[in-house]
């Protein structure tokens, strides 16, 4: 079979034929005109040419004209495809023609057939990926070349593929689709198919049609039982086109493509919901991200932004490969970028803001490591007032009046921010919020603004660490000519109210309770038994991770019910068995205290004397020991000694 990407729309009249046909107008013999008739035949080569062409299947290209200010028609149409009825005349959206160049009748009655090489349709970037298999001239419906060439090669006729009518009357275009061969070939609504390329130009063998002619073809099996385009590819001869495999690619190897599509059924289509489709596509990964990057991490937002972007390339290749359906993805991808660009753009200036606002409100109370975790979820605190069971601590300069009173005031302040600085790292460093400096006292607190399930062990570990602190500090103290100091740091945990409260002239982030009330209490026993660190029973409870040596059952001043206080030794896998052992005996004789067993407790307790930890608190229990065996408490007493200062 033969297609010809060339239009014969001229006679081939040469010099010669006219100057013989003028000789035998004129006064030549009549022998010269009888001659001239019987060589006619032979001499015209339009008839020729139609000879040849009838002798095999041979395709004749023309083309159509859509200037419709100088339209013309030329030559002659082979047979339309299709009619469209009268109806769809406003819905037809096929290129429409107003004139057409087509061969010479001569010819096109010799050829099998015939199919249009208009120009194909070009993308705004100038790139040719689309080919019209159809063109609209007077309701009539005709075949491209390749579209011709491949209903010639299958002997079928191109049947149209129309939509429902109420399709049509919402505004959809009639056609389709085309059938040929039992294949379903999908067009857009210009009637157009996207070229399925092979490759770049050269994909398709070239032959010389010179050498054809002469007959010097090295390789003349390469026509046999093949499909034959002649056509133009030669730079300068105007029909190169930019394709998506290069800005060179002969017009007539487009047709090539087109008709390997027809014979492979191995187009992809493009309908003319592509554009909604495109747009839902766009709307869904959007949504999706729109609603999840907001919740995720920078590294979460990361990583699904990527998976959603593989999501919609897995998604196009289904279609390509699969349903062959040509969805664009370029806007669904920059649609997720954007939505990720945008996302981590306002996440840092919200997550900013957010830090700023949470530094303004919290800062000067909890450290810089928690102002950073409660930006991350800003809703979920605020200066309002609220009961939560809580831990506070109670830390106090030993004899700082008179200590106060040997220094100067630039020395006495440098000796104070050289205590409070790190004495409040060991609060923050132990999760803790500073409430206030009270003077030489330091006031903290555990369980707000961020709740802590361990409020308790976090605050008893900051008390021993003061105090590792402190011996540190002294030494330094000494070395800078400066008085050592001795602190006593009071614990107590309960229900407290915890929020912003103050004045309309001055507010402060602060907790307040009997439960705070008894951890300053608490604080002040330190210097009565002797001990760096007193928690009370319900600080003890909740963290179990430490050793306590039980001091007393006492009733502080503004308590009427009893509390059990108790020294913090440390955590139990750091204590020796010695250590621990004489807190048993300790405790064994204060059993014998409560059991008013006089004699036999003064005696143990003043065997403590001189042990330095118990030193003290020996002394303390010796002395009472001695005053109830003078005057003994009764049988209803309940081992509760009541503190009548605070």
């Amino acid at each position: 079979m033969v297609g010809f990407d060339v239009v014969f729309a001229e006679r081939d009249e040469s010099a010669d034929i006219s100057m013989l046909n003028a000789l035998a107008s004129g006064d030549s013999d009549e022998a010269f005109r009888r001659r001239l008739e019987e060589l006619a035949p032979q001499l015209d080569r339009d008839r020729i040419f139609a000879d040849a062409l009838a002798e095999g299947p041979v395709i004749l290209g023309y083309y159509f004209d859509t200037n419709e200010e100088k339209s013309f028609q030329a030559g002659e149409l082979p047979f339309e495809a299709f009619t469209f009825s009268e109806s769809m005349a406003d819905s037809v959206y096929l290129p429409s023609a107003h004139g057409y160049q087509a061969p010479l009748p001569v010819l096109m009655q010799s050829a099998y057939s015939g199919g249009f090489v208009s120009n194909p349709l070009i993308d705004t970037d100038g790139i040719v990926r689309r080919a019209p298999l159809l063109h609209e001239f007077e309701l009539n419906a005709y075949e491209s070349l390749a579209l011709a060439v491949g209903a010639t090669y299958f002997n079928d006729i191109t049947l149209p593929v129309f939509v429902e009518t109420s399709a049509i009357e919402s505004g959809y275009p009639p056609l389709e689709g085309l059938e040929l061969a039992g294949n379903h070939i999908p067009i857009d609504s210009q009637g157009a198919v996207l070229v399925p390329y092979r490759g770049p130009a050269g994909s398709f063998p070239y032959v010389s049609a010179n050498a054809v002619i002469e007959g010097t073809l090295e390789d003349a099996e390469v026509l046999r039982d093949a499909i034959v385009l002649v056509g133009a590819t030669a730079p300068g001869m105007g029909d190169l086109r930019s394709t998506p495999f290069g800005s060179i690619y002969p017009g007539v190897e487009v047709h090539a493509n087109v008709i390997a599509g027809i014979l492979d059924n191995n187009f992809r289509w493009q309908p003319a919901y592509t554009r909604a489709a495109e747009l839902l596509a766009v709307v869904v990964f959007g949504l999706i991200a729109g609603l999840c990057l907001p919740l995720l991490s920078p590294i979460w937002s990361t990583v699904s932004v990527f998976g959603l972007m593989a999501a919609a390339l897995a998604f196009n290749f289904y279609l390509w490969e699969v349903e062959r359906h040509v969805l664009p993805l370029a806007a669904t991808i920059a649609t997720l970028f954007g939505i990720f660009l945008i996302n981590m753009v306002f996440g840092y200036v919200f997550e900013s803001r957010t830090r700023s606002q949470m530094n303004s409100l919290f800062g000067q109370y909890v450290p810089p490591d928690l102002v950073r975790e409660m930006a991350h979820d800003p809703q979920h605190y605020s200066l309002a007032s609220e009961k939560r069971e809580m831990s506070v601590l109670f830390s106090d300069i030993r004899g700082f009046t008179s200590l106060s009173e040997g220094l100067e005031p630039v020395e006495l302040s440098e000796l104070m921010n050289q205590y409070l600085t790190p004495m409040t790292k060991v609060v923050h460093e132990a999760r803790g919020t500073i409430d206030k400096y009270i003077g030489d006292a330091i006031m903290a607190f555990w369980g707000a603004p961020i709740e802590d399930d361990r409020h308790a062990y976090h605050a008893v570990l900051a008390g021993l660490h003061m105090l590792e602190a402190l011996t540190a500090m002294n030494k330094r103290f000494r070395e800078e000519n400066f008085p050592e100091i001795h602190i006593g740091v009071g614990i107590n945990t309960g229900f407290m109210s915890v929020g912003n409260m103050g004045s309309e002239f001055r507010r402060a982030y602060t907790v307040l309770g009997d439960s705070v009330n008894l951890g300053s209490r608490l604080e002040g026993l330190t210097k009565v038994y002797g001990v760096g660190i007193i928690v009370s029973e319900e600080t003890a409870a909740k963290a179990p991770e430490f050793f306590y040596h039980e001091l007393d059952k006492v009733r502080v001043k503004g308590k009427v019910e009893p509390v059990t206080i108790f020294e913090a030794i440390g955590l139990h896998e750091e204590l020796d068995q010695e250590h621990l052992d004489r807190c048993m005996e300790f405790r064994n004789v204060v059993k014998l205290y409560r059991e008013q067993n006089w004699k036999d407790a003064a005696s143990m307790f003043e065997k403590f004397h001189e042990h330095d930890r118990f030193s003290v608190l020996s002394k303390l229990y010796y002395e009472r020991t001695q005053h109830f065996h003078d005057n003994p408490p009764g049988d209803d007493w309940d081992g509760v000694f009541t503190h009548l200062a605070k």
